[in-house]
């Protein structure tokens, strides 16, 4: 009986012992060896003092280990917290005080930051380095325990007995706050579950498939990829980080591995159709192709669907607070020059129910009427960590039943009906939409307009608070390869295609727009980037290589 996240790798490593579980760069690992491996942190683990719901941290780069650390926190009992391997240690320490994390899975580079992670008040204690034979000595750290890569090899390998059931926690991801203070989202195992069961019947996966894993682990679309895999009992290709700028070396992935699944970013995914050389690919294979996070540009999804035609392709929709909740499989008709200029965000996936309520609360059942889009069902996180009122803010009860306990997640997403009364177009994200001389103005809108351009290859656009007119707009675009247009052109381009109102008022030429550790554009680095230019503007440039005003 599977009703904890584990138990997918358990009945995997019974059924297909031999057949491969995990692949990184040459190495690899089957599901009786990852089973094994696990099996052994765990008992590790354990032995440091983890017991049933202890937060233990995962701060490592993307690896074999990194898939084993997962699982053998959970068979211990615990709740796995990743931290950004690439993120400074002041975020790392903050997230460690702020949800106790007393016992650490690291690799050397960031074990070796533990000791300055603790100056800031980090409350860890214990370093499991699982591949590397350090000490408290070689660390500096006096203040803790250090277990190396022997002694966890001297455990048994045998299965675990795990004190949890289904709705205790799995783990917490950490997301950036409105505040500037990262939120965890607590994920119960019932929760994960039942997004796994959803997308493995859903997209008929399978032991044959090899699918990748791009997302860092404190990102919610790598569940998909380490678990749902799991569950089919296929392969996961660990994708090593620095292929996300490497496009050219992404295809290569794809064709030498043969994947079949492939879940990515669109910011990815439209670099390898700028950058991939994906017609001299063999990416026959390639059956499935899953996108979320962001809207995809049309313009790069028809080259990815020319480039791979043999595979199906599928927007995935859904905040972190409720994995993915609607899905919708790209047709012929979304691609059409005529067709709107983002795509449908679909209908709801089984076992979860989506609605929205307009202004005054009342349900939306009429199409073209807006509102913000909720959700509910098993799918729906449990709330913040260590945070009850914004819990409450969020998680509140379905406005629509007062006979039982029944949560709901407000996205602030603001959603409306397809003409079929059944499909969900996204609109915006509620604060993505802005007032600007008291019109109400979706930014995704005029990204789209400067996308349209020929020789725009990426663009984002921001909202400047402003005393006199709300909001002002500031563009800003990365150029295609021996593109030659003028800041100025672009404005006057988005004139012909925008009310004057919604038209940026300077649009910046940059040569790469700052990113987040998940691959979304970083827009409160080009607030920032704005406020600092302006008159009178203070503090700190943006800090980011490469990335500046012209």
């Amino acid at each position: 009986m599977e009703y904890l996240l584990s138990h997918l790798l358990q009945n995997a490593a019974q059924l297909e012992p031999e057949r491969p579980a995990v692949r990184y760069l040459d190495a690899e690992w089957t599901y009786g060896e990852l089973e094994s491996q696990s099996n052994r942190l765990a008992r590790a683990l354990q032995e440091a003092g983890v017991r049933k719901g202890d937060r233990v941290g995962l701060w490592l780069n993307k690896s074999l280990m990194s898939i084993c650390g997962v699982y053998g926190i959970m068979k211990a009992g615990g709740v796995y917290v990743p931290l950004d391997p690439q993120a400074p240690v002041s975020r790392a320490a903050y997230i460690a005080r702020d949800c106790g994390l007393r016992v650490v899975i690291a690799d050397e580079a960031h074990a070796r930051q533990v000791p300055a992670a603790c100056k800031q008040g980090a409350p860890m204690r214990v370093v499991v380095c699982p591949e590397q034979e350090l000490t408290e000595e070689t660390l500096g750290w006096a203040d803790g325990l250090v277990l190396g890569r022997s002694e966890i090899l001297t455990m048994d390998s045998g299965s675990v007995e795990t004190p949890t059931i289904e709705s205790d926690l799995a783990y917490i991801l950490y997301t950036s706050g409105s505040t500037g203070r990262p939120k965890g989202v607590m994920i119960a195992h019932r929760t994960c579950l039942t997004f796994i069961h959803w997308a493995v019947d859903t997209f008929g996966l399978r032991s044959e498939d090899r699918m990748t894993s791009m997302a860092p682990l404190h990102f919610d679309l790598s569940t998909f990829d380490v678990y749902a895999t799991a569950k089919a009992a296929g392969t996961v290709v660990v994708v090593p980080e620095r292929l996300a700028s490497l496009p050219v070396k992404l295809a290569d992935l794809w064709q030498e591995e043969r994947i079949t699944v492939t879940y990515m970013v669109p910011s990815i995914l439209s670099l390898l159709v700028q950058y991939g050389r994906l017609e001299s690919h063999d990416l026959s294979s390639l059956r499935l192709v899953l996108f979320a996070g962001e809207v995809f540009p049309l313009k790069y999804l028809r080259g990815l669907v020319k480039a791979v035609p043999g595979a199906q392709f599928f927007n995935l929709y859904g905040p972190t607070e409720t994995n993915v909740c609607t899905y919708h499989r790209v047709r012929g008709e979304d691609l059409a020059e005529d067709a709107p200029s983002s795509l449908p965000i679909g209908r709801a996936c089984e076992n979860t129910e989506v609605f929205a309520v307009d202004e005054t609360g009342k349900p939306i059942t009429k199409p073209g009427v807006e509102g913000e889009l909720w959700v509910r069902g098993p799918t729906v996180a449990l709330g913040y960590w260590g945070d009850p009122e914004k819990t409450a803010r969020s998680f509140r009860q379905n406005l629509f039943q007062d006979c039982f306990r029944d949560v709901a997640y407000g996205t602030g997403d603001i959603v409306k009906l397809a003409d079929d009364g059944r499909t969900w177009l996204f609109l915006g994200r509620r604060d993505h939409m802005v007032k600007c001389r008291g019109y109400r103005i979706e930014l995704g809108e005029v990204e789209s307009v400067l996308y349209s351009h020929e020789a725009v290859k990426e663009a984002a656009v921001v909202a400047v608070p402003d005393d006199l007119v709300g909001n002002r707009l500031f563009g800003f675009v990365v150029l295609a390869d021996n593109a030659g247009v003028a800041h100025g052109e672009l404005v006057a381009f988005c004139r012909i295609h925008l009310p004057s109102y919604m038209v940026p008022e300077k649009i910046h030429i940059l040569g790469e727009l700052p990113k987040t550790s998940t691959g979304k554009v970083n827009r409160p680095e080009l607030v920032g980037m704005v406020q600092t230019a302006m008159p009178g503007g203070h503090g700190p440039g943006p800090g980011t290589s490469g990335v500046g005003l012209v």
